[in-house]
């Protein structure tokens, strides 16, 4: 008897930035057929340009800085340029105008908040399929309050706020990705 079992477990890549007015996305990476694909540098790219500037513009985000981590596809030069052409010098990242460290996990909100909280939701009814998990998300996501997300911008300024006495230079207002 033959088992077939796949070699890597089915997933979603998926996307968002958060700021204290709100979450943009979720934004999830598939192909021209609709399957869902992993990311790479002109596939984030792709969803930089027709996604997140698009939404940007229907955001009252003044003075936006942009972080990410340093994911290769987020700092491949194509990626880079793009940022900085879109944000100027308001773009914080690994090979960014303002250098971001790689992994900083306790610096930024999407992983120490919204990927926990999301998580610890979407699969308390166990999704059996990735529409269901990608439906739960998108649920999820959207019930998110804009009080929620201003409680966690303080939390994470006033984690700013240790590391800017322990260096003594100020950090700007910034937009969060994942």
């Amino acid at each position: 008897m033959y088992v077939e079992t796949p070699l890597h477990p089915k997933k979603l890549t998926v996307w968002c930035a958060l700021w204290a007015g709100g979450i943009i996305g979720p934004f999830f990476f598939k192909n021209d057929e609709g399957h869902n694909v992993t990311i790479n540098g002109d596939r984030y790219g792709a969803m930089i340009t027709n996604f997140f500037i698009l939404e940007l513009n229907n955001h009252d985000v003044q003075e936006l800085w942009f972080q990410q981590d340093g994911a290769t596809c987020h700092t491949a030069r194509a990626t880079i340029n793009l940022l900085k052409d879109t944000l100027g010098d308001r773009l914080i990242s690994r090979f960014g105008p303002v250098n971001w460290h790689l992994r900083s996990c306790d610096l930024t909100p999407l992983v120490y908040f919204l990927w926990s909280y999301v998580k610890s939701l979407v699969y308390a009814d166990k999704p059996q399929t990735l529409d269901h998990l990608e439906d739960n998300i998108r649920r999820v996501i959207a019930d998110i309050r804009p009080q929620m997300l201003e409680k966690v911008i303080e939390n994470w300024t006033s984690r700013l706020d240790y590391i800017r006495a322990s260096r003594g230079r100020p950090m700007p207002e910034i937009i969060f990705k994942m």
